[in-house]
C-alpha cells in the first residue's frame, strides 16, 4: 500500500493561493449540457485542458473533481518514452512517465490561474521525484502546458511562490510541453469513489481531500 506525506498548509502559502483566486478573472456561469468526455458528462461549449502530475493520481483526481467548472478528470501517464505503458510498467520508474491527470475544464467557470492554485495545494512541489513515501520519477511534480499562455502562467507563479518564500524549500516542479497522454486502466478512474472504504482511501485520500476542500471553500461544486 502506498503511503503519502500530507504537508500542512502554511499561512503564507494559503494567503498567496487565495490571492491568486482573488485576482483571477470573474467567472460567468453557464448551463451544462450532456456531451460526454471520456465517459463523463461535459458541457455544451468549448473546454480547455490542464495537465498536472502531483504524486499519486488517485489523490489528484479526486481533489480536482471537487472544483466548480471542472468537467472531467482523467488519470493517465505522460512525459515518458514507452508507448502504451501499463500501470505495472510505470511503477518501476523506468518508463519516464509520470502519473498525471488531464483536467478538462470550462474556462468560463474556472480559470487556469485557479487550477494552478489548486495544483500547489494538492501536493508538496518542493519534493524532488517523490511525494512522501512514494519515491520515483513517476511521482514527480510537473506541469505539462498545452500552449504558451499556460507556460507563462506556470513559470510566473512558480517564481512568485519562490520569491515569497511560500515553502521552506524551493519548488522543483517541472514545466514541460504536453505530449502523448495515455489514459490509465479503467480501475484507476474515479478510484476514490469506487474504493472509498479501502484503508488507503480512508487514511490518505480522505484527509488530503478534506484539507483541499477547506482551502477552496466557495469554489466547490454544489453537492
Amino acid at each position: 500500500m502506498k503511503l503519502k506525506h500530507i504537508i500542512p498548509y502554511s499561512s503564507r502559502l494559503t494567503f498567496f493561493l487565495l490571492f491568486i483566486l482573488s485576482i483571477s478573472c470573474a467567472q460567468t456561469k453557464s448551463d451544462k449540457g450532456s456531451n460526454v468526455v471520456d465517459g463523463h458528462k461535459a458541457i455544451n461549449q468549448a473546454t480547455d485542458t490542464a495537465t498536472f502530475a502531483a504524486g499519486c493520481f488517485w489523490c489528484v483526481e479526486e481533489q480536482f473533481k471537487q472544483l466548480d467548472g471542472v468537467v472531467a478528470v482523467v488519470s493517465g501517464y505522460t512525459g515518458g518514452h514507452v508507448r502504451n505503458p501499463t500501470y505495472r510498467q510505470v511503477t518501476t520508474g523506468r518508463t519516464g512517465h509520470a502519473e498525471a491527470c488531464n483536467i478538462i475544464y470550462n474556462p468560463a467557470e474556472i480559470s487556469y490561474d485557479e487550477l494552478l492554485a489548486a495544483f500547489f495545494v494538492a501536493h508538496d512541489p518542493t519534493q524532488l521525484n517523490r511525494q512522501g513515501a512514494d519515491v520515483g520519477t513517476q511521482y514527480r511534480s510537473a506541469i505539462f502546458y498545452h500552449n504558451a499562455d499556460q507556460k507563462k502562467l506556470a513559470d510566473y507563479y512558480i517564481k512568485q511562490l519562490n520569491d515569497e518564500g511560500a515553502y521552506d524549500n524551493s519548488i522543483v516542479t517541472e514545466v514541460n510541453p504536453y505530449g502523448k497522454f495515455y489514459k490509465a486502466e479503467d480501475y484507476h478512474q474515479d478510484y476514490y469513489v469506487n474504493n472509498m472504504n479501502e484503508a488507503y482511501c480512508q487514511m490518505v485520500i480522505k484527509p488530503k481531500l478534506e484539507k483541499f476542500r477547506k482551502v477552496f471553500k466557495g469554489k466547490l461544486k454544489q453537492e
